[in-house]
């Protein structure tokens, strides 16, 4: 576990500071979230700035055997 956040009344959550830095997080950056389910039921989550993107997509589907660029 890397941290364990707390949601406010508005439903809004904090990175803490030491994870926003190693993640290279800043004011503005753009981020995707992932959802996961399992067995029919949410699991979890995933946050990836969104700069890396086509990069993600990529490494997922060029295994599949596709002829995949990121543009």
């Amino acid at each position: 576990m890397e941290a364990l956040l707390s949601v406010d009344e508005r439903g809004q959550m904090v990175l803490p500071k030491d994870v926003r830095e190693k993640a290279g997080i800043r004011p503005g950056d753009k981020l995707a979230l992932f959802t996961f389910e399992k067995e029919g039921g949410f699991c979890c989550m995933a946050l990836v700035k969104a700069e890396n993107l086509s990069t993600l997509v990529t490494t997922i589907l060029k295994p599949l055997g596709g002829n995949v660029t990121g543009k």
